[in-house]
């Protein structure tokens, strides 16, 4: 066992280069992925259908609509369902489901396809229901040590017994403890032990196994476990990024969301998004997201523009978040931008899916990074990225906006602009803002 481990660590370190010799094409893999997701699909189709042009359905009484229609028995349909949501098929919009863009594009796109079943996959701990009355930090230790397990199963290249799994699981939730310094305090070693911490580990094995084969990620059968092609496809994905953490050019793996963005503002766009992924590649998806998105709700412009470039490379497991955070003001232009372009639009017509106030709100945020991190001489060009075309009107507009930044920006525009009525005019307007005036 010591010795798989080895060659797991081994793995990780080497040069990433191409898939695993045998691994089917991405249009196989995707016709695959379809099999995976068919009566995900036919809810969803039967949900596009159903929920009419302006009727919006509940989900109870949707899922009992779709047995009666799809001859699925309840069970089915709540599986296919979940589904169905988190391969991004369905989009809940309050009790409203509304068809998802993947479902759109799910005929004639396998990549689009492949992109719905890896976030399923990443998403087996939530498809699958955990055994009742085992605590959350159980359930988190095993989720966090499976990629070790798939590893371990994709090394192997064939079937692996699910005693050596769970020898490799056990050891993998010690270290996990080992880490985080887990002492428990004398008041805690007296304390009587709830029943959740007493669930061995071999049946949180059993669980991890049978979510991952229900996603089909794997396949079990007497007492082994053997990764599926787009099992075995999907941990090289991951092994990818984790090969290019290893590779960071800039040493930023390591710093908080914030201090990693701060230096990338310094790299032109491709280091600088080498650098995203080498420190995604180095956390757990969600966290990453989350981190990022945190950052994204601060004070500092710059680095909320950088957080949704960041986000970006994230893709498709970014998507439900950048979703929700669209409809927070400070961030819908950026989360609107992200998702234009993750559905296929060009990153020049991306722009188009903003309300011109959403779009004069982005021209003002972006002007305050640029006047707190960049040269007078941008902030003129950027000028040129109004959607209003002059000024007087750029300045009426951007005063009616809220943004609350406005003052600032309209201080740095006068200060930078040569014209020296233009100046004054955007100088009364930042001082009629400021004093509430008209």
């Amino acid at each position: 066992m010591a010795s798989a481990r080895r060659a797991v660590t081994t793995r990780r370190t080497r040069p990433a280069t191409r898939p695993p010799e045998g691994t089917p094409a991405p249009a196989e893999l995707a016709r695959q992925a379809r099999s995976v997701l068919a009566d995900a699909v036919r809810i969803a189709r039967w949900a596009a259908v159903e929920r009419g042009p302006a009727a919006a359905r509940s989900v109870p009484g949707a899922r009992q609509r779709a047995a009666a229609a799809l001859d699925l028995n309840p069970e089915e349909v709540r599986a296919g369902w979940d589904r169905a949501r988190l391969a991004g098929l369905i989009e809940m919009h309050g009790d409203a489901a509304r068809p998802g863009w993947r479902l759109h594009a799910w005929d004639r796109d396998d990549m689009a396809v492949l992109r719905g079943w890896v976030a399923l996959f990443d998403a087996w701990s939530l498809a699958h229901p955990a055994p009742a009355d085992v605590a959350p930090t159980a359930l988190a230790e095993v989720v966090e040590a499976v990629p070790q397990v798939l590893s371990l199963l994709q090394l192997s290249a064939g079937p692996v017994p699910t005693d050596t799994l769970l020898d490799l699981l056990q050891q993998r939730v010690a270290e996990l403890r080992e880490e985080r310094c887990e002492v428990p305090s004398a008041q805690d070693a007296e304390a009587p032990r709830p029943p959740a911490d007493e669930v061995p580990v071999s049946v949180l094995l059993d669980w991890a196994l049978e979510g991952l084969a229900s996603v089909g990620a794997l396949t079990l059968d007497r007492s082994q476990a053997t990764l599926t092609p787009l099992g075995n496809w999907a941990v090289w994905v991951k092994l990818e990024q984790i090969c290019v953490a290893a590779q960071s050019p800039a040493g930023n793996i390591e710093q908080s969301a914030e201090d990693m963005l701060r230096g990338c503002a310094r790299l032109t766009p491709g280091p600088a998004r080498a650098e995203y992924r080498a420190w995604i590649a180095a956390r757990t998806v969600a966290g990453a997201v989350g981190e990022l998105l945190g950052v994204a709700r601060g004070e500092d412009a710059l680095l909320r523009g950088l957080a949704f470039e960041a986000l970006r490379v994230v893709g498709a497991p970014a998507e439900g978040e950048v979703r929700a955070a669209a409809s927070e003001p400070s961030l819908r232009p950026y989360a609107l931008l992200w998702l234009a372009e993750y559905d296929g639009a060009d990153p020049e017509d991306a722009a188009d899916v903003l309300t011109r106030e959403e779009a004069t709100w982005l021209w003002v945020d972006t002007a305050a990074a640029v006047a707190d991190h960049g040269e007078p001489q941008l902030l003129l060009r950027h000028l040129d990225s109004a959607v209003q075309g002059t000024v007087p009107a750029l300045i009426e507009e951007v005063r009616a906006g809220g943004h609350p930044r406005t003052v600032q920006v309209l201080v740095a525009l006068a200060a930078a602009h040569p014209d020296p009525a233009l100046a004054k005019a955007v100088r009364r307007a930042a001082f009629q803002v400021h004093t509430g005036g008209v």
